[in-house]
């Protein structure tokens, strides 16, 4: 009989502690959590993006510097190529454009002048003597203003 009485004053304890819903509840989210959410997408999306725009920086740098390496690799070829004496000379008292197009067999993939070939913001200027062969070729950042010796 105790065990009876205990059971029924359990069920009466459940049945009350449950809350009562309407009959035209339908879940969905609150105000509160929405912009809770909202809030945290933001903090997330503010602490990402100035590393997004360092790391693309870092690439353009780096598509710089490359582009660089390989004007100084194929004006290197050019002077083995057609010997140090003639190089010099036909190096000497031309534009940028003229120099470019000397090395230009020699770079893989080369665009067809020097502005095409330079990233964009950026400017590549070869260097003005090729004896000594030495890595003298400059790239400059018009946006940031800087200037990387190649």
């Amino acid at each position: 009989m105790k065990y009876e009485m205990r059971n029924a004053e359990c069920e009466t304890r459940n049945e009350s502690a449950r809350p009562i819903r309407p009959s035209s509840f339908s879940p969905a989210f609150s105000l509160v959590e929405v912009l809770a959410a909202i809030t945290i997408i933001g903090i997330v999306t503010f602490l990402a993006i100035p590393n997004i725009v360092r790391i693309k920086q870092d690439g353009e740098d780096n598509l710089a510097r490359a582009r660089a390496e390989s004007l100084n690799m194929a004006i290197a070829s050019y002077v083995q190529v057609v010997g140090t004496n003639a190089a010099y000379s036909a190096w000497s008292n031309v534009s940028a454009d003229a120099r470019y197009n000397l090395i230009r067999p020699y770079i893989s993939f080369s665009e067809s002048t020097l502005s095409a070939f330079t990233p964009s913001g950026y400017t590549i200027t070869p260097p003005t003597s090729i004896v000594p062969m030495t890595n003298k070729t400059t790239i400059s950042n018009t946006v940031r203003s800087t200037n990387i010796y190649y």
